[in-house]
């Protein structure tokens, strides 16, 4: 595996694989690294000539400072990972790279609309901007033909989605199923953070979604939603949001959608640590 910390040499190295013909695969992380991303370069291995992995802790897309700085770091572990499951290329850039400009200086902004409204985007207001930017800028430096992201982090991919329409940049997204741990717990690096107690109230999250695709033919959505709400509040969590959706376009729905595919979106925090999970049904 091949470390590349400036994008000057990323590229360099890229154009002459692109020059060979080859098909580049694109996986980007935020490091603290789990048995979900690694799936994300195992799909890409078998689309891809070439799988290119980054690491970049993007401070744009945090809301809380505190959240920036308690965001768990195990590079020496990522490295060795990522090299084991068979990645050509790691990115591993400074912010400064990232960000010659500076973080506060002057960026674009996207026209993601009503998307960055709803759920993530209105608990975490600027969240999806700085997920645009930093996405953006990854992109320009690899140039993939394909994009590698995981389900749990829905809302994201359909922004990611958007961005793509929005910059015209050709690569082809896939979304990856969202990996679990035996409990059902979702795979994320925030796990890491839980206390042996919290991390065994934790699957509640996932156990309340199935509740709720269980009964999308059988109860009142509103019915639905107050009752995941409440088994949520008796574990112990204190919800953000509890919601089913278009699968589609993220619209909030009241009954069940004709023929179309259904997300039921969950986020709640335990302690500090915010949760979120997702489970699509048609």
């Amino acid at each position: 595996m091949y470390l590349f910390k400036r994008v000057a040499d990323l590229r360099e190295a890229l154009g002459q694989e692109k020059k060979a013909g080859k098909r580049i695969g694109f996986a980007p992380t935020m490091g603290a690294l789990h048995q979900g991303h690694i799936s994300l370069v195992d799909a890409a291995k078998t689309q891809c000539d070439i799988v290119v992995s980054s690491i970049f802790v993007n401070p744009t897309q945090f809301n809380d400072p505190k959240d920036f700085e308690k965001y768990p770091v195990t590079i020496k572990e990522d490295i060795l990972g990522l090299a084991a499951a068979g990645t050509d290329i790691l990115f591993l850039p400074s912010v400064e790279e990232m960000y010659p400009e500076g973080v506060n200086g002057e960026h674009r902004h996207y026209g993601f609309g009503y998307l960055e409204t709803v759920l993530e985007g209105a608990y975490r207001p600027g969240h999806f901007q700085g997920v645009g930017m930093i996405v953006h800028k990854l992109l320009d430096a690899v140039q993939p033909d394909d994009l590698f992201m995981g389900q749990k982090d829905f809302q994201q991919c359909m922004i990611i989605k958007k961005l793509l329409e929005i910059t015209g940049i050709p690569a082809k997204l896939h979304i990856c199923p969202t990996l679990r741990e035996t409990d059902g717990l979702a795979m994320s690096s925030r796990n890491m953070r839980l206390t042996p107690e919290q991390r065994a109230v934790a699957p509640q999250v996932s156990r309340t979604l199935l509740y709720m695709k269980e009964n999308l033919q059988k109860l009142p959505f509103g019915e639905i939603k107050r009752n995941a709400h409440k088994q949520l509040e008796d574990a112990g969590f204190q919800p953000d949001y509890v919601e089913i959706a278009d699968a589609n376009n993220l619209q909030l729905l009241e009954k069940p959608l004709p023929g179309g595919p259904m997300v039921m979106l969950i986020a709640a925090k335990l302690g500090e640590i915010r949760l979120i999970d997702n489970m699509v049904t048609n």
